[in-house]
């Protein structure tokens, strides 16, 4: 079809003032509705709302519109609304284009509501001339395997794999150590509900050994994988064996690895100054005695870190769990002796939600809390037998205090597991934190940018033992979804060779981070063909192809060059 057969509908959006308050709503409709192509041009006040998509489909079926152009706010909130809705219409979703006239306009320009409407313009000018230039798409249906693999045995891949079994699907579970259950398998009573975690890993192992359809690795670890989504081959090595698989999805439930204070570090290396998870192994043993009367906590070790020339790479996010396990902790500690002096020393203190139930229950037992600055933090040295700890309290104007004590607990947060060698066979992105990242932490909280990849507790950012498990139940929901149907659809917008063009240098294929392009011989001559269940529609092999030879569904060349044009074309006021 050519561009002058075209009919779309462009839809401008108020977004209830974020977007209207800054940009000219109605101007912009007035400047596009006279575009080449432009059949049907509206406002509303919430394009997204059940009214604005019931007028919208109405426009699509009486004005015969084969083509969508929606100004409104970013398409990671609302793509799949307005591809759905073409879809009711019977409109193809791949002739459908999102403006985004809120965070990229009248979020950015709010001092200059003149140059944001003509920017408003522009951009959806550059989206008409994108949609003139669309054709229909087809999702790509592949079919999958009733099989999932999980990474890690700690409590969100122990409580993964029961959940995936209860769904009907085979499980296959390693543990790189001997044992699973991770670091909760070596702690006592836990927060916030005082369950023990040995026995908290008792009760989900044997909730795994029941089920016939999960499969247990100890000493295991994944070397390598190949597929795509839906029918995934990795390699295990099982004590030294190799066994391989066929997956439909993999889980990744990796865990942590606690904060290890640098020796000297608020007195580490000294004795009676340990770290939280240490103590914790101790209370594991409940016949341990606690030989002090006075315990001093020092919130933050490891997290919320500043760069410096002793620390170029710090943790700079806040650990979450510590300060609500700290407070726990030292309760469980008073329960075991009684007269014990408590000080918390903390920079700010977040017992979020109904864990500040906790925090209180802290201070009606006598619990004492300084509030340092992080340009000053406590200083731990000997002091004879016992500590001496120094400490600027700003809740007393500064007053420096001396706590003479007999145990310091360092409260270390949470660090991201080493899995430099798992990134690197499942491609999974890792965010600046060095935990794994998911696509969306809202809409999208437990899937990557790997197709058939997810991920789940520990191993995505700090997280408690109730958090930890609602992710591995979402991964279940996720995972179970992919592959109980059978089969699933993948966008279409992925590379396309021209194997006219295409003299097979294979520069395209060296860099694919997807490993989705291979060589083959088409007609009597070797060139590129692109595995379409594998290619996430990035673009770095375009670039570099010196036949240009290679487009991107939705994103071609033409279709690029021709929103750049109507960008660059003067608006008439």
């Amino acid at each position: 079809m050519s561009q002058t057969d075209r009919k779309l509908g462009v839809y401008v959006c108020y977004c209830g003032g974020n977007i209207s308050d800054y940009v000219d709503v109605e101007k912009v409709r007035e400047a596009v509705e006279g575009e080449p192509g432009v059949a049907v041009a509206r406002t509303h006040m919430f394009t997204c709302s059940d009214a604005a998509q019931q007028e919208i489909i109405e426009d699509i079926k009486t004005e015969n519109l084969d083509g969508l152009v929606i100004a409104s706010c970013s398409p990671k909130l609302h793509t799949y609304t307005f591809k759905d809705m073409a879809r009711r219409a019977e409109l193809n979703p791949y002739c459908y284009t999102q403006v985004n006239l809120r965070e990229q306009d009248s979020w950015v320009h709010r001092g200059d509501r003149e140059a944001a409407t003509e920017k408003g313009i522009r951009m959806v000018r550059a989206g008409i001339a994108r949609t003139l230039l669309s054709r229909p798409l087809e999702t790509l249906r592949i079919e999958t395997r009733p099989k999932v693999l999980v990474i890690g045995a700690g409590v969100a891949g122990l409580r993964a794999a029961s959940g995936l079994a209860d769904l009907g699907l085979e499980v296959f579970l390693i543990e790189r150590e001997g044992e699973p259950g991770g670091w909760t398998a070596r702690w006592g009573a836990m927060s916030p509900n005082d369950r023990d975690g040995k026995e908290l890993i008792g009760d989900l192992v044997e909730r795994v050994k029941k089920r016939e359809n999960i499969t247990l690795f100890t000493n295991a670890e994944l070397i390598e994988k190949g597929g795509r989504i839906g029918d995934f081959s990795v390699k295990l090595s099982v004590g030294g064996e190799t066994i391989t698989l066929e997956v439909g999805a993999i889980i990744v439930t990796t865990g942590f690895s606690p904060y290890q204070p640098a020796k000297g570090e608020f007195g580490y290396g000294l004795p009676g100054v340990i770290t939280l998870p240490e103590l914790q192994e101790k209370l594991a043993d409940s016949e341990t005695e606690i030989a002090a009367n006075d315990i001093v906590y020092i919130h933050c070790v490891g997290s919320r870190q500043k760069p410096s020339d002793d620390l170029p790479n710090p943790n700079t996010y806040c650990s979450r769990y510590c300060c609500t396990a700290a407070v726990h902790t030292s309760l469980k500690v008073a329960e075991r002796k009684a007269g014990l002096r408590r000080y918390h020393l903390f920079r700010d203190l977040r017992t979020y939600g109904r864990y500040e139930t906790l925090y209180e229950e802290a201070r009606r037992q006598g619990a004492i809390f300084l509030r340092y600055d992080d340009t000053e933090p406590p200083t731990v040295e000997p002091a004879g037998d016992r500590l001496r700890v120094r400490v600027k309290d700003q809740l007393t104007g500064n007053e420096e205090l001396e706590i003479d004590t007999d145990l310091v607990i360092l409260v270390s947060g949470m660090m991201p597991h080493p899995n430099d060698e798992l990134i690197g066979l499942l491609k999974l992105p890792v965010g600046k934190d060095g935990f794994f990242n998911e696509i969306h932490p809202k809409l999208r909280p437990v899937e990557t940018l790997v197709d058939g990849g997810f991920i789940a507790g520990t191993a995505q950012g700090p997280k408690n033992l109730p958090e930890s498990t609602a992710s591995s139940l979402a991964a279940v929901s996720k995972a179970g979804g992919l592959l109980m149907k059978g089969y699933v659809d993948l966008e279409p917008l992925v590379a396309v060779v021209d194997t006219d063009r295409c003299q097979w240098c294979g520069k395209c294929a060296e860099v694919c981070p997807y490993d989705a392009i291979e060589r083959i011989t088409c007609e009597g001559k070797e060139v590129a063909h692109i595995i379409e269940a594998l290619c996430k529609g990035g673009g770095p092999c375009v670039p570099v192809c010196p036949e240009g030879a290679i487009d991107i569904e939705g994103f071609t060349d033409h279709q690029i060059r021709a929103s750049i044009e109507a960008l660059a074309r003067e608006v008439v006021q």
